[in-house]
């Protein structure tokens, strides 16, 4: 055991959800037998970077309880212990964090220095990950077990972006000369990586000295199933104890037993590049908007699985509605005969991707609402890892997109700056509005809870205004679990799912 150096560490209060992934390692005789089984899961979306955290890969190392950072989400959406027992703000841009003492599935051990390593290579990617879009972080080694992290403007909810998935602590080994990074045996979870087979499937055995404990299930049989009625069928069939993301048109033919809602932040929208193509013109995309109507899709595509979207935030995100402001100075739309006029040979192309079973389906519906509206609409639909390029640079007219927007860190403004800012990494709709972007300046240096809400939902309205998006139905999640299976975590963020208590029964 390596000196300690840390001070007097306030007592933190875990929540249940916590509580749930953080179970006490001292398990009972028939505990350890159960303990012997293999989870099968299928997952929905095969990674695009071979699991880089810093791609969106990153959300399977969460799932499978592979990769930990500094804090984590608790269930409320604060900020909670992880790798870091407790943390300090001394000024605006600086703060401490104290370590606790852990292993990496190397068996190197967790310092200062390993996480001033893996933050700063975070720090220096290209492309940064989406939670480093609005902010640039130092990290200096202050003792074995102390580091302190400076930000280039007031940060003011850093626990929060710590827990993000694209900033999971990896030792030395996993960072390699060409800028790659290899989670295979190299994070801190409950469940290691030992191998990775593509596209395909991924394995992950239970790592004995995780410091929260050893986990209950003995590994992780993960297999890639980009199809929705695929994955329902394995479900079905005893092939897979957990498959997430059932298609909605799938749910109703699963046991109610198997069967699990989950209210969702996930927000589906049609997103219109701003940067080129058709929708350079603002009155064509105000023309789209009207033309959109996301209400026919509630009951005809997600089956009642989803709600009318009132703007990017959701239902489950339940002080949105309180803090919405309209949207003003909008472009008007134009006639139908003015939009045949202005895209006379020309020809929107609609993208939307697979592994969301009902989004080929919404676009369809949407193709015919915007070809009444005078638009010539072609569609092409793939996997997303075989689009996500294209998608980024701009190759596209439109999108049809499910996103979870408080994945990266459980606060809003992240968000916002990394798909509607500027120089955001995750800017689909190729948006540059100085309004949008000094709204969401705004927004991410307010520290006051509430008004940083009323910041956000202002942002909200200046990002609507642009018609770069419109939002289309908020979406609850229905996640498969097996008759006999136990512990799943039923995340409304969709970042977890295996926990230390999860196990076949």
């Amino acid at each position: 055991m390596r000196p300690s150096f840390r001070g007097l560490i306030a007592t933190l209060v875990i929540s249940p959800l916590l509580a749930s992934c953080f179970v006490s390692g001292d398990s009972s005789a028939s505990d350890a037998a159960d303990a012997d089984a293999r989870l099968r899961v299928a997952l929905a979306i095969p990674p695009v970077q071979a699991l880089s955290p810093y791609s969106n890969d990153a959300t399977v190392l969460d799932k499978l309880a592979v990769a930990e950072g500094l804090t984590v989400l608790g269930e409320d959406g604060t900020a909670e212990p992880s790798l870091a027992e407790s943390w300090t703000r001394e000024s605006d841009t600086t703060w401490t964090f104290e370590l606790r003492e852990a292993s990496f599935q190397d068996g190197t051990e967790v310092t200062a220095e390993s996480v001033v390593n893996a933050l700063t290579r975070a720090n220096d990617a290209e492309p940064k990950p989406r939670v480093l879009s609005d902010v640039t972080l130092t990290a200096t080694a202050v003792d074995v077990d102390t580091v302190t992290l400076t930000t280039g403007s007031p940060d003011p909810v850093l626990p929060l972006r710590l827990a993000s998935p694209a900033l999971g602590i990896f030792s030395a080994n996993a960072y390699r000369e060409d800028g790659t990074v290899s989670p295979v045996g190299t994070a801190t979870g409950a469940f290691e990586i030992t191998e990775l087979n593509g596209r395909t499937s991924v394995t992950v055995d239970r790592f004995d000295d995780y410091w929260g404990g050893p986990a209950r299930a003995s590994g992780i049989d993960a297999t890639w199933i980009p199809d929705g009625t695929a994955r329902a069928n394995a479900l079905r069939g005893g092939d897979v104890d957990i498959a997430e993301w059932i298609p909605t048109a799938q749910a109703a033919l699963l046991d109610e037993s198997t069967r699990h809602e989950v209210p969702s932040v996930r927000t589906d929208s049609l997103i219109l590049n701003t940067g080129s193509g058709v929708f350079t013109d603002a009155a064509l995309r105000a023309s789209a908007r009207e033309a959109v109507d996301g209400s026919a899709l509630v009951d005809s595509v997600f089956g009642g699985y989803a709600d009318s979207a009132q703007g990017l935030f959701g239902p489950a995100v339940p002080w949105a509605a309180d803090h919405r402001v309209g949207s003003t100075d909008r472009a008007e739309a134009l006639s139908t005969a003015e939009v045949r006029a202005r895209t006379e040979d020309r020809t929107v192309r609609l993208a939307t991707y697979t592994n969301r079973a009902e989004l080929p389906e919404a676009a369809t519906v949407l193709q015919q609402q915007l070809e009444q509206a005078g638009f010539t609409v072609r569609q092409d639909v793939r996997e997303y890892s075989q689009m996500e390029a294209d998608l980024l640079a701009g190759e596209y007219d439109a999108l049809v997109f499910s996103r979870v927007t408080l994945l990266d860190t459980g606060d809003a403004v992240a968000y916002l700056a990394s798909d509607y800012t500027s120089d955001g990494v995750y800017n689909i709709a190729g948006l540059a509005d100085p309004d949008v972007d000094e709204a969401i300046r705004a927004a991410a240096t307010e520290s006051d809870p509430e008004r940083r809400r009323q910041q956000i939902m202002r942002a909200e309205a200046e990002i609507l205004r642009t018609d770069a998006v419109v939002p289309l139905v908020h979406q609850q999640v229905v996640q498969g679990i097996a008759d006999g299976v136990e512990g799943v975590l039923l995340d409304p963020r969709e970042r977890s799912l295996i926990g230390l208590d999860t196990r076949r029964a």
